[in-house]
């Protein structure tokens, strides 16, 4: 798998009404403060990156989130897939808002790398959630390179009643096994306010490497509005997750 690795360091500052030239000079000085701390988190990135002997590119960026999230959403429509850290869960800064709202704009599977995980990412063991939306089948097609190269797959089906019957789990499993894939399915009846916290409780018995599940979520204005599953894994996935909306 090639990849090219993306730094992003932002240079903004808290807004300030008018206030005169006090006022300006305070905020000139935070601007070229954010930038110096920007330019030496960049270069951090640069020399990770060089010693991992990987392409890269590395920006500095002012503007809003939505500004920001356009630019890397156009360029990340070029590629098969985008990798992204998880958001630390305190706060609504702008690292944590970053990840969520790609997902809305690059027309593509998104990786999402819980901010706890440490070593290398595998996907031997797999977890695919399903509930026979169209948002889980996207995921099942983009997630297909990880999902045929896996040892094991497994099926997690949330109360499956409410599974459209032509696409139920077990069609999903005879589906599979017409690639040669076998799968074990889990169904479990759950509440709807425990539907992420069953769903990690799984992946941790099954001791999964990879959560595959659509992302569910609109932009209304400006304001970005996620389903509740998909809103509470990003703030808590133990394990990394690949979502597509």
């Amino acid at each position: 798998m090639d990849a090219i690795a993306t730094g992003y360091a932002s240079t903004n500052v808290p807004y300030v009404a008018e206030g005169g030239a006090a006022v300006a000079a305070s905020l000139q000085f935070e601007s070229e403060r954010a930038m110096e701390r920007a330019d030496a988190a960049l270069g951090i990135f640069e020399i990770e990156a060089k010693n991992a002997q990987i392409a890269y590119g590395k920006y500095a960026l002012s503007g809003s989130i939505a500004e920001t999230v356009s630019r890397f959403g156009a360029s990340a429509r070029l590629y098969d897939l985008t990798i992204v850290s998880q958001g630390e869960p305190d706060g609504e800064t702008f690292d944590n808002k970053l990840p969520q709202e790609l997902l809305l704009q690059v027309g593509g599977p998104v990786l999402f790398i819980p901010y706890t995980f440490r070593g290398a990412f595998k996907a031997s063991r797999i977890g695919i959630c399903w509930d026979g939306n169209r948002l889980a089948a996207r995921a099942l097609r983009d997630a297909m390179p990880f999902i045929t190269k896996a040892d094991a797959l497994t099926t997690i089906t949330l109360n499956a009643s409410e599974v459209p019957a032509d696409a139920s789990p077990e069609r999903l499993v005879k589906h599979l096994a017409r690639k040669g894939l076998r799968a074990k399915t889990i169904s479990l009846q759950s509440d709807r306010g425990n539907l992420q916290a069953s769903i990690l409780s799984i992946a941790a018995d099954e001791t999964l490497d990879l959560l595959i599940m659509g992302g569910y979520g609109h932009s209304r204005l400006q304001e970005t509005v996620f389903g509740g599953v998909t809103r509470e894994m990003f703030r808590s996935m133990t394990v990394p997750v690949l979502m597509s909306h």
